[in-house]
């Protein structure tokens, strides 16, 4: 389709890549400014794939050249001064290049930072995305759409940052119209913050894009207003009326925020299986097990051919299931097994590098005439772009045509036996990457799932590119106060820390306390602070996630599950979390989190509401070795939903790990 996308929004400085879609390796490409502001000297080279770094303020026009044809890109560039600040903040165009160097890691650990030390998102109130003057930070914008008469209404509702001392009124809304609809601003009115289109000069669709804009500019929204062709089915994203749909193109699919996740290392989680012929058959048969624990998103780790790294995240066949796995045939039993039982399957997707062990590598390696040299990023000392010293992976050169066209067949390869992908790495992959794989997949299903793993988060990978997030800042959260080196009141701090870092609230983000990268919580932190923990997962926002073993006590980061020393406790404890969740709906992605005054004699302790019309509740963590008794400033019934018994007290409520009540009207 070549078109390079959807407008951009950057600051004078700051860079984003313009690459063609859908490429051809075959084909040449050559950009130009051809729009500009008249004290602009910013010019693009004769690469097909340019990076774009503005010098003043104002609308550019990028205009991309094929022997065909010729398209046309807005981008929006904000002076400098309203350059987003804060963590989670700033243009992500420029990841995909290795700029870590002397970190001696794993190779196949996407782990920037290590828990325990300073970790990027999470540490400090800079890391929350806190402002650091009166006024700062950036704002957050939802559009909305209806049918009204002859006209597509479009609604931008702005919110401030949380500590902006800026009332919404003062924030200014852009808008910016999709290149690719051929609709034009003449053909549209825009009176603040309202955009009105004829439905007349609508052909299929007219997408709107829009920032909110105060001390900085906010992470943009879009929505798409379709021409209805046949039947359409819709979902909490869709408003359709007459023979128009509206839909909100950034809001996770519904059935992704009402799952939950689970982690399986393939090649530890069932390896006790002496009698299955496959690896995929031991998995299959363990599927009673986990839908019994009640999870219904399967995360599995790679799965494709591969280095001998048990891992699995050095593939050497984009396109081939791992042999010591099995078959295709038997991947997709497994999946079909997973989907009879009612669960969603997540396909590993790694898309930033291959193992050195791959043979367009090999070919390439100290070989200037290879076919294949350019698809990898080289160090001046001839050795390949990689991070943190990893010695078993080179990284992809994504300005190389034939390198996205390899990734993107891959994508469509596996996209056809999966519900959705967890994408590794995903901060050193070009933005221009992930938001052409989502228009991609999204065209063909709507409900296809898209989750990053991105250390520290970044709010802009909500624009265009992912449903979900990990909440790298909560999960470090949950180790510190674990281990004592916070109060436990700073997982509120860390749950709010996403509006600070600017994600809209439509973004839906994972909980999790530990994956195949990360030391077990309970070896870390104990057996009482991971009951307070796993407590948090299951009653704080977002989707929780558990890691395969975590239900049954395993210690062993990436060892075979100890399925013969399962401790029971361990594993009640979660059943009844995982019901609890299930029971209340408040508990979940779309229940509001309320600060609550409280009262406790130890920092171990935090307690807060969860509220939607589904009910409300109080939640009470204890991550400390001992009972606590904590007075509240609500009317609740004593009645602990977790356990079933009263916790009334003299002085408040008794509370061992985890406790919720609901409150009284």
């Amino acid at each position: 389709m070549d078109h390079p996308g959807p407008p951009q929004f950057v600051a004078v400085g700051d860079s984003i890549q313009l690459a063609p879609r859908d490429p051809d390796p075959e084909v040449d490409y050559e950009w130009t400014i051809s729009e500009a502001p008249l004290a602009s000297e910013t010019t693009l080279g004769d690469n097909a794939v340019e990076q774009f770094i503005p010098d003043v303020p104002g609308r550019y026009t990028a205009t991309l050249r094929t022997p065909e044809d010729r398209f046309d890109l807005t981008i929006r560039v904000f002076p400098s001064d309203r350059r987003p600040t804060g963590e989670g903040s700033g243009r992500v165009g420029r990841s995909g290049y290795s700029g870590y160097s002397g970190y001696s890691g794993q190779s196949g650990s996407a782990r920037p930072f290590e828990s325990g030390g300073i970790s990027g998102s999470g540490s400090g109130s800079a890391a929350l995305g806190e402002s650091s003057g009166e006024g700062q930070g950036r704002p957050r914008i939802r559009l909305d759409g209806e049918i009204i008469g002859e006209e597509a209404v479009i609604t931008a509702t702005v919110k401030p940052h949380p500590d902006s001392t800026r009332a919404a009124d003062e924030i200014d809304v852009e808008f910016l119209l999709d290149d690719r609809n051929g609709i034009t601003e003449s053909d549209v009115t825009i009176d603040d913050r309202e955009l009105r289109i004829p439905l007349e000069v609508i052909d299929d669709e007219a997408r709107v894009h829009a920032v909110a804009i105060g001390d900085s500019y906010s992470v943009a929204d879009s929505v798409s207003v379709d021409r209805l062709s046949g039947e359409l089915v819709t979902d909490g994203g869709v408003a359709a009326t007459g023979d128009f749909a509206i839909q909100r193109l950034n809001d996770p699919p519904e059935w992704g925020t009402e799952v939950k996740l689970y982690e399986i290392y393939v090649r530890g989680y069932a390896a006790d299986d002496e009698e299955a012929e496959t690896t995929f058959e031991a998995l299959e048969k363990r599927l009673d097990h986990i839908e019994d624990l009640g999870v219904d998103c399967l995360w599995l780790t790679p799965v494709l051919q591969h280095d001998g790294a048990p891992h699995g995240y050095n593939i050497t066949d984009f396109f081939s299931i791992a042999d010591d796995l099995g078959e295709r045939e038997d991947y997709e039993a497994f999946v079909e097994a997973a989907h009879e039982r009612g669960m969603s399957v997540l396909f590993d997707l790694v898309m930033n590098h291959s193992a050195r062990d791959h043979p367009y590598f090999q070919d390439a390696y100290q070989n200037p005439e290879s076919e294949y040299y350019d698809w990898y990023e080289w160090q001046d000392n001839g050795e390949p772009g990689t991070y943190f010293g990893w010695e078993f992976i080179a990284n992809f050169d994504f300005t190389n045509l034939s390198v996205r066209k390899h990734l993107l067949e891959a994508v469509d390869e596996w996209a056809e036996v999966a519900d959705g992908f967890r994408c590794d790495m995903a901060w050193a992959v070009p933005e221009s990457f992930w938001k052409e794989m989502r228009e991609r997949l999204k065209s063909k299903d709507p409900e296809f799932l898209l989750l990053d793993e991105t250390i520290p988060y970044i709010a802009d990978f909500h624009e265009g590119m992912f449903d979900i997030h990990f909440d790298t800042t909560l999960y470090f959260t949950l180790r510190q106060v674990g281990t004592g080196n916070q109060d436990a009141e700073a997982i509120l701090d860390a749950v709010e820390g996403r509006k600070r870092s600017a994600f809209p609230d439509h973004a839906a983000f994972m909980l999790y306390l530990e994956n195949h990268d990360e030391t077990r919580y309970i070896v870390e932190c104990g057996d009482e602070a991971t009951k307070a923990a796993a407590g948090a997962l299951f009653t704080l926002p977002g989707i929780p996630m558990l890691y395969g073993g975590q239900e049954i006590g395993q210690r062993g980061r990436r060892d075979h599950l100890a399925w013969d020393h399962a401790r029971e406790e361990i594993r009640a404890h979660y059943d009844d979390l995982i019901a609890l969740h299930d029971e209340h709906p408040s508990l979940g992605f779309n229940g509001d989190l309320q600060r609550i005054d409280y009262e406790a004699d130890s920092d171990e302790v935090v307690a807060f509401g969860r509220e939607s019309e589904a009910g409300d509740y109080v939640v009470i963590l204890n991550f400390g070795p001992e009972t606590q008794t904590v007075s509240i400033d609500k009317s609740v019934d004593a009645t602990d939903l977790v356990s079933g018994e009263s916790r009334a007290a003299e002085e408040g409520l008794t509370v061992e790990s985890v406790a919720v009540f609901e409150l009284e009207e």
